[in-house]
């Protein structure tokens, strides 16, 4: 009985594996690099000839998983690398790279140089020597949209580092036509398998060094992922939670073969025919039965442990809350009774004080304005869903206190307060060159991602601008105040309000106007926010001359005219101007009028990694507000008792007080 199940599941195997594999019989395109700095050939050129050449070679000629080969002389020499994965066959790597070599030609055309990845190949040609050659440009990041468990992230990050140096070391020490490896550990009883690749021209420390420089791009690719990859002209490697994603390798010991059925004892005459007949007969209904016994004595066993789960994640939903909780005479004793000579701000939901704890924990301590009619228990269920955001662009949540009306946010202490007073200030604007405002930008877009994507809820901030991010000791941007964000499920992307909270200047038209919000809102205001960064100004204080306009048309005005560096902060006077016209031209796609023509977060951040992307031409942003703002940069929330018909250009709105909570829970 237990070999015809066995039977029955590893034929229902095979089946399933033969339609995974007919399912991905086309090779999937992953990214390409097309470096502008290579220059370009033209067409008909002796450079189009070699190269044609050169492909059609490749496409009919590979006949191992390497192939690299020249053609022509210099300066109009072609050299040319094809690698595919060390773990495809023969058939599959050259059905890739015949898609590859048409693929390259629609992607970077007439450049001299480019790279094109797929799934199971990368194909490489250049005018420059590269055999043998290291290079470890970024070609580009791809990552798993889910997150490892928080619980889990020290665990996780040294275990696949262990695997990942194994197979560094075991890839580096392959021969001179695979350097190739892959492997797995456990994390938590779960799988992490992982793979690392170089070209075989390289030298056993080359590939070292190169396989180096990949993994150290962790960080900034995938950190928390549950997989990810990163692509180098020279080397890449992969990771995936749960998903085995290559083949076995040649290397790899062969599954166990099934053992044969016993042989049946000879039944001689009609009694052989006869027990032949019932077990025909009876075997297979038997197995039936007793597959859908097992059927649900798993389900029954299934559903009893969720139970305990549940009750043990309610317990530990309790036991979180508590241990945020501070008492209120600690916050006062570490304000120093919030005296004046410890205030950092005041914003629209309350003051900020700087605390030291006995610990002597530096801590930024908000206190919220006395008068919401929230209830205590939706004040700790709204602490606890803010303290689960864990990222290295977002200020963590340490904890909360609650005495009477008193309601105070216990946060990290950012000690060089925020964006504002630098990019602003005309004397401390000098300390943030080009490169520290590319990272900037960059990390306050990977934030954004996290809120809109990544985290456990999708959540809008609604109110970003340059005071609401915060810079540590190291300048790395640290989004803040989350008092007006928004919260969804994963599968809600929208949504309308008759309470507009937010800021002057950074509020999408659709939203200002009609109440309509998504996270098109949170990028209208990224692309303010980058504007003003580029810039150096405020985006309603622009100066051009004598006028006074917002920066939103001054930057329309001189993209339109090609006039894009008179917007560049004249105390810029070091970085790559290419970068900051593609942050101008990236600001003003995030906020075009249209929100479906806005990209989303995930599109802006690799936009912001990978040069080799086309950007869309821009169109018109929105300029409603021109008329009805001065110099407005407190946040605010304002009434909507005003009917949306009786609303124009010049209507101004009149502002109430904003109510005292940590977030705008959207009902679902």
């Amino acid at each position: 009985m237990a070999k015809n199940l066995s039977g029955f599941f590893f034929f229902s195997f095979i089946l399933i594996h033969l339609l995974a594999l007919s399912i991905n019989a086309q090779p999937e395109f992953l990214i390409d690099s097309c470096p502008n700095d290579s220059g370009n050939y033209t067409t008909n050129s002796t450079y189009q000839a070699n190269l044609n050449t050169i492909l059609s070679s490749i496409s009919t000629g590979i006949d191992s998983g390497f192939y690299n080969d020249s053609f022509g002389q210099a300066p109009n020499q072609v050299n040319a690398i094809v690698l595919c994965r060390g773990d495809v066959s023969l058939d599959v790597c050259q059905g890739c790279v015949r898609n590859a070599t048409r693929k390259i030609f629609q992607n970077c055309p007439n450049q001299m140089e480019a790279v094109g990845w797929y799934d199971e190949c990368m194909i490489r040609y250049s005018n420059k020597s590269i055999l043998g050659v290291v290079d470890t440009g970024l070609g580009g990041y791809l990552w798993n949209q889910q997150n490892v468990s928080d619980n889990l992230v020290d665990e996780f990050n040294q275990e696949l580092q262990s695997l990942l140096t194994s197979l560094r070391n075991t890839a580096a020490s392959g021969n001179s036509l695979l350097k190739f490896a892959t492997g797995n550990t456990t994390v938590n009883f779960q799988p992490v398998y992982a793979l690392v690749q170089c070209t075989p021209d390289l030298s056993k420390t080359q590939c070292t060094e190169c396989l180096d420089e990949v993994i150290k791009q962790i960080p900034a690719c995938c950190q928390q992922r549950i997989g990810g990859r990163v692509l180098m002209p020279s080397c890449n490697f992969r990771f995936e939670s749960n998903d085995l994603f290559f083949n076995p390798t040649p290397d790899s010991p062969p599954p166990s073969p099934l053992l044969p059925p016993p042989a049946e004892p000879p039944v001689e005459g009609n009694n052989n025919n006869t027990a032949r007949t019932v077990i025909i007969i009876v075997v297979p209904v038997v197995s039936v039965v007793i597959l859908i016994i097992c059927i649900c004595i798993f389900l029954r066993m299934r559903k009893q442990p969720k139970r305990k789960v549940e009750s043990t994640e309610a317990v530990d939903e309790i036991s979180r809350v508590e241990s945020l909780q501070f008492e209120f005479n600690t916050i006062r004793v570490a304000t120093d009774n919030f005296s004046n000579a410890n205030k950092l701000g005041q914003g629209g939901f309350g003051a900020v004080y700087k605390g030291i704890l006995s610990n002597r924990q530096e801590v930024a301590v908000k206190r919220l304005s006395m008068g919401s009619g929230q209830g205590d228990l939706e004040f700790k269920n709204e602490v606890l869903l803010v303290a689960k955001l864990q990222h290295r662009n977002l200020v963590r949540l340490l904890g909360f206190s609650l005495e009477g009306n008193e309601r105070l946010l216990i946060y990290e202490f950012v000690p060089n307060t925020s964006l504002d007073h630098f990019i602003f200030d005309p004397l401390k604007r000098a300390q943030l060159d080009w490169e520290r405002r590319y990272k900037i930008i960059g990390g306050i877009a990977r934030g954004l991602l996290y809120l809109h994507e990544d985290s456990r809820l999708r959540i809008i901030h609604r109110d970003m601008k340059a005071s609401n991010v915060l810079l540590d000791e190291e300048m790395n941007p640290k989004i803040a105040d989350f008092g007006m964000a928004k919260m969804f499920e994963l599968d809600e992307t929208q949504g309308n309000t008759s309470r507009i909270v937010g800021t002057y200047g950074y509020m999408a038209p659709e939203y200002a106007m009609h109440g309509h919000f998504s996270v098109k809102l949170d990028v209208y205001s990224f692309g303010v926010l980058v504007l003003e960064i580029v810039s150096g100004q405020k985006n309603n204080c622009f100066r051009n001359g004598e006028t006074v306009e917002d920066i939103l048309s001054c930057a329309w005005k001189n993209w339109r005219d090609g006039t894009t560096m008179n917007l560049i902060d004249p105390s810029l006077t070091s970085g790559s101007r290419t970068e900051m016209i593609r942050c101008i031209h990236i600001g003003l796609l995030c906020v075009q009028e249209n929100v479906a023509s806005r990209p989303t977060m995930s599109s802006v951040v690799l936009m912001l990694n990978s040069y080799s992307l086309t950007l869309p031409v821009p169109s018109e942003p929105a300029f409603f507000m021109h008329s009805t703002i001065s110099d407005m940069s407190s946040s605010v929330a304002y009434s909507s008792s005003i009917k949306e018909a009786d609303r124009t250009k010049n209507d101004t709105i009149p502002l109430t007080a904003n109510e005292a909570s940590i977030t705008d829970l959207y009902p679902r």
